[in-house]
């Protein structure tokens, strides 16, 4: 029997996609259960889908948070593909686990006085969480998972998704509220969630390009390719001397940059460097390509039925 083998590396990276999870599943809870809720306002989702039917019946917000996730997972299965539905499932059962606890051991009411402090502090916390989750391929659920997939096959930010798909949700809150003015915290919660989603979600995928100049070009670039990052060569000419040079153009994700720049000034400090960022880079090693094939009715073709974000 032949003895499959799995890279450290990829072991690595699932254990380390799983912790940023429940660190983002950490925050969400703090954000809603500790800021949103106990003053009243609601957030996006199924989550704000619960906090409703909390206000409305008393059912506990985990519990109805747990089977309506339950339900749309099943659902969306064959869409999504499991291994999307499988960090979901780690994380909407983090962010019950933590709800359940934070829930029954803590009563405080922070900022009873400050609702508009307490949607922004909270929303904060739910966005920065929900970002984390969706830049690994995880989800809280609900309307993140259509979110990610539109964005998957469409360059539409998630956060605008997102803010989209849950006006309808924060505007049914006045059906058990009877307060607009806690309604309008709901759509602040909403902008400042959907910002914060952007903001880390597009941090962890931002790009910048290099071009060197250098004498040593071709050192810098071997090394460089003993990085796992590719170069491309540029025959140029300076005006000014009219000697040919050679210029590396590289790709390469911004959490690289000091490596590239560690290279460049270990082997040439002299050599000169333009460094910018890129709205975005798709191929091999980066993201992959958002367009839509259209069949010849001029209808979008049917989805891959694996999501990979």
């Amino acid at each position: 029997m032949d003895i499959i083998t799995v890279p450290k590396k990829s072991i690595f990276k699932e254990v380390r996609d799983y912790m940023t999870i429940a660190i983002g599943m950490l925050s969400y809870c703090i954000g809603w259960s500790i800021f949103l809720l106990p003053n009243n306002i609601t957030t996006g989702g199924i989550a704000g889908v619960s906090s409703i039917l909390f206000w409305g019946t008393g059912i506990p917000v985990q519990l109805s948070y747990f089977f309506i996730n339950a339900v749309l997972l099943l659902i969306a299965l064959k869409v999504l593909g499991w291994r999307f539905c499988v960090k979901t499932i780690f994380a909407v059962t983090v962010l019950t686990l933590g709800v359940s606890v934070v829930r029954a051991n803590y009563n405080a009411h922070l900022l009873a006085d400050q609702p508009f402090m307490a949607a922004i502090i909270g929303s904060v916390f739910c966005g920065c969480g929900v970002g984390l989750g969706l830049s690994v391929g995880g989800s809280t659920g609900g309307t993140d998972i259509i979110a990610a997939i539109i964005n998957k096959y469409r360059d539409i930010s998630l956060g605008r998704v997102i803010l989209i798909c849950d006006v309808f949700i924060i505007s049914s809150s006045y059906l058990v509220l009877k307060d607009w003015e806690k309604v309008i915290y709901g759509y602040v919660v909403l902008y400042v969630t959907a910002f914060c989603i952007d903001q880390v979600v597009n941090s962890s995928r931002s790009s910048v390009q290099f071009f060197i100049v250098s004498q040593k070009w071709e050192e810098i670039g071997r090394r460089i390719n003993m990085a796992h990052r590719g170069c491309t060569v540029i025959n140029g000419t300076g005006l000014y001397t009219g000697h040919e040079v050679k210029l590396l153009f590289v790709l390469a994700k911004r959490r690289e940059s000091s490596m590239i720049f560690h290279i460049i000034n270990e082997i040439d400090p002299q050599a000169f460097v333009s460094q910018s960022a890129v709205i975005g880079v798709y191929g091999e090693g980066f993201d992959r390509f958002k367009v839509g094939r259209k069949k010849d009715n001029g209808t979008r073709s049917e989805m891959m039925k694996n999501l990979q974000l």
